[in-house]
């Protein structure tokens, strides 16, 4: 009966190797993954509903600052990451999360202040 199980054991795994073998590509699923070119057209996108805003808006700003880290992620190759940046910029400017009340400024500090 040992014997058996044994020989059973080892006849599934050389035939789970040779399925594997046989189709490669049926073992892993093809990822859609983002490309430089669907970032670059996002980022565009988002950069002209952000310009539609005043340069003072308050969600102009965050929208920006998110574009810029779509960039530098686009820059590492994380596509995906550009993306979802850039998504969330145009969520920023469509939504305008961010307002100032009147009489109110945005005070960006420098590095060394």
């Amino acid at each position: 009966m040992h014997l058996f199980r044994i020989t059973f054991c080892a006849l599934g795994l050389f035939a789970g190797i040779g399925w594997a073998m046989a189709a490669p590509g049926a073992a892993v699923p093809a990822a859609d993954e983002p490309t430089r070119d669907e970032c670059n057209a996002a980022v565009a996108e988002a950069r002209a509903l952000a310009e539609g805003l005043p340069p003072d808006h308050l969600s102009r700003y965050f929208a920006e600052r998110h574009l810029h880290q779509a960039m530098a992620e686009a820059g590492n190759g994380e596509f995906d990451e550009c993306l979802e940046m850039a998504a969330r910029a145009s969520v920023e400017v469509r939504e305008r999360r961010h307002e100032l009340r009147p009489g109110e400024r945005l005070k960006v500090l420098g590095v060394d202040e």
